[in-house]
């Protein structure tokens, strides 16, 4: 069985490394990805962290445009609860004039960083007490110019449109998120590296199909090879989430105590801290093809985005290479 495969990139800042050094990396990755056959290259959308470099997706898309020739480029996703939903869509239609068909708008949930980053977005007006659900209903109907006639909008238009609608994804993790995709006829895309509970998955899966059967169901995993069974375990092991829990029942994930430091400092809320192991799908390129063969049989999906959060540069680049085979009718039969 061969994949459609996809990478999202969070520009990681190794250790020893810039952010600027992280934003070289991802230049360097896209163009590979573009060769080795790649479907599309995302990029996420965090705030204040010492790890990650990727702060605002649209610029980076604009950029990674410009540095590549026909793969797909999209967020993964923009953290819509910070933004106006008619300013999201202006700059992705703009994106998708300049680069027609390569443009994709991925649209996530949650506030992608830490609750003073989050204030800090918000500050001077740019937030409001508009849910998440009428936010997203709201970016969809500017993308198709759609806005009922007693919305208070009514009238405004995303302009300057593109003749080919951009195409939009809701990231999440849960049936709810799967079916506010599939009432708002946009494809969906199951976090299943923040969420692997298979029951889960399953009800996130058939409540999509059963509301819109024609979109498109993607499913992003946690995945990292290597040419040795072994040598790939070993690596995925080394790799760390802390998962932060408030007493308000709120909970946040960072990929290192350093971050958990930095959030100490500036959180006034009560929480805990808990070291959790990632679920990662670590192998040879045939063990990782025999358990997206598993989950694309179980859940018909036929699309997978790979998350490779490994802290070594080179062996991710290398993972990279060796997942790009299972796009290959050779390695499929």
């Amino acid at each position: 069985m061969a994949y459609k495969l996809g990478i999202l990139d969070q520009s990681p800042i190794v250790p020893g490394q810039s952010a600027e050094d992280a934003l070289e990396s991802t230049i360097q990755l896209i163009q590979q990805a573009e060769k080795w056959g790649y479907e599309r290259f995302w990029v996420s959308e965090h705030h204040q962290s010492l790890d990650l470099a990727g702060t605002a997706p649209e610029v980076l898309i604009s950029h990674l445009l410009a540095k590549t020739n026909s793969i797909k480029i999209g967020s993964g996703g923009v953290m819509l609860q910070h933004y106006s939903p008619y300013k999201v869509v202006e700059s992705f239609n703009l994106l998708s004039l300049l680069t027609p068909g390569r443009v994709e708008l991925g649209v996530g949930k949650a506030p992608g960083g830490f609750s003073l980053s989050t204030e800090a977005l918000r500050y001077g007006g740019a937030g409001s007490a508009i849910s998440f659900d009428e936010r997203f209903t709201t970016l969809n109907q500017f993308i198709h110019d759609t806005l009922p006639e007693d919305h208070v909008l009514y009238g405004a238009k995303a302009l300057p449109m593109s003749k080919e609608k951009v195409p939009v994804f809701l990231l999440g993790a849960s049936p709810n998120s799967a079916k506010l995709a599939a009432e708002q006829g946009t494809n969906f895309v199951f976090a299943y590296f923040i969420n692997s509970n298979h029951d889960i998955l399953e009800e996130a899966v058939q409540t999509y199909r059963d509301i819109y059967p024609e979109g498109k169901f993607i499913v992003a995993v946690a995945s990292f090879a290597a040419q040795i069974q072994e040598e790939a375990e070993e690596e995925a092991s080394h790799y760390k989430v802390y998962k932060i829990y408030f007493k308000s029942g709120r909970s946040l994930s960072v990929n290192s105590l350093e971050q958990v430091v930095l959030f100490r400092e500036q959180e006034e809320e009560s929480f805990e801290v808990k070291e959790q192991e990632v679920e990662m799908i670590a192998g040879t390129p045939a063990f990782v093809k025999e358990e997206l063969d598993k989950l694309a049989s179980a859940y018909r999906i036929d699309e997978f985005i790979i998350h490779t959060p490994i802290r070594n540069e080179v062996k991710r680049l290398k993972s990279f290479e060796l997942l790009s085979q299972l796009t290959s009718p050779v390695l499929s039969n």
